[in-house]
């Protein structure tokens, strides 16, 4: 059994359902991950920090699409890091296309890593053991 203190905290912001979807099913089955919420914008991400009361409660790890609507992902990426509260928060940027322009300002800002969303199940399986493997 893996103790509450172990397991990494996960807040997942994609607009996109399937996206989202193959996040939430390669994470289910993890005893040592759990997603705390997913939200469809950085807007609502940022929504659901500020009602967060205590620092303990944060999530080790956001996960952000780059394109979403309201606040897209470096736009959330800006406004988290603008707030020392969010410093300790682990950030990825992820984007249908991840160019070095996009990967140079993100990483610039604060996001651990920038990648390019896989086109298959095989794909997100990788990225997200990836992402899992530097928290």
């Amino acid at each position: 059994m893996t103790s509450s203190l172990s397991l990494k905290k996960i807040l997942l912001a994609d607009d996109d359902g399937d996206d989202r979807w193959f996040f939430l099913d390669f994470l289910k089955n993890r005893a040592d991950i759990v997603i705390l919420s997913s939200v469809t914008n950085g807007a609502e991400l940022i929504a659901y920090l500020e009602a967060i009361k205590n620092e303990i409660d944060f999530p080790h790890l956001i996960i952000l699409d780059q394109n979403m609507p309201k606040l897209n992902g470096k736009e959330t990426l800006s406004a988290l890091r603008a707030d020392t509260r969010y410093n300790k928060i682990d950030i990825v940027i992820y984007s249908t296309y991840a160019d070095q322009k996009l990967i140079q300002e993100c990483t610039g800002l604060g996001a651990i890593m920038v990648l390019a969303k896989p086109v298959s199940f095989e794909g997100y399986n990788q990225m997200i053991s990836s992402i899992l493997s530097v928290i």
